[in-house]
């Protein structure tokens, strides 16, 4: 099996030097290249084409989120984790609307940063838990309930699809949403495949950038 390939992108030479020394120590990981800003990051995600990203937010000439845009209209299939001090509501959406499939926060600890990537490198998206947090109450504050204001939102969705939309922005899983729900693995699988299909998305993240566009507004 070949080793997950990452893109190191940071404007902080200390930083991006112990990512590599991280991704270089274990097998499943390598470290294909190293960008200080969001125009060189753009340019060796277009030569190395890497499995993951790792993007800071805050950098000189193209920040991370304009850089994730681009690459993303480019290279859809590279999974690009924002790694950041920033935690406030515009720049996680500004991070998702871009593209991003995770958000992690600088002091998450080595371990949250290898299951991040393990997690986005096999098609999942992955938010640090304070992030996660967030992205839950902004959702909650939309009404996604079976009943509630999901059901005029996305009327094409049956209830059982609209109970598996409120789940996926939650952040769970399709075995954990198998659990709360009492269903099997296969069914929740059919369920989202239905759910991208009739949101006309392609992944969990574009899911959730579509219910962010609801035309409700952020506060």
């Amino acid at each position: 099996m070949e080793p997950i390939s990452v893109l190191i992108v940071d404007d902080h030479t200390l930083f991006r030097e112990g990512l590599r020394s991280l991704l270089d120590s274990l097998p499943e990981t390598v470290a294909v290249g190293e960008a200080a800003n969001g125009q060189d990051a753009i340019e060796q995600a277009d030569t190395f084409q890497p499995d993951i990203i790792l993007m800071d937010i805050q950098m000189p000439l193209i920040n991370g989120i304009e850089a994730t845009r681009r690459i993303f209209s480019t290279s859809p299939h590279i999974g690009v984790i924002m790694v950041t001090m920033f935690e406030d509501d515009d720049s996680v959406f500004a991070a998702i609307r871009a593209g991003a499939k995770g958000y992690m926060l600088k002091h998450a600890d080595q371990n949250e940063i290898l299951n991040a990537i393990r997690a986005v490198a096999s098609g999942q998206a992955v938010f640090s838990p304070g992030i996660a947090r967030r992205l839950i109450n902004y959702f909650q504050a939309l009404n996604f309930s079976p009943g509630g204001g999901a059901k005029q939102i996305y009327p094409e969705l049956t209830e059982r699809e609209r109970q598996v939309l409120e789940l996926i922005t939650q952040g769970y899983s399709n075995t954990e949403i198998a659990q709360k729900c009492l269903l099997s693995s296969k069914t929740v699988r059919n369920h989202v495949s239905n759910i991208f299909s009739k949101l006309q998305v392609a992944d969990r993240t574009q899911a959730i950038i579509s219910a962010s566009h609801t035309g409700i507004g952020m506060n």
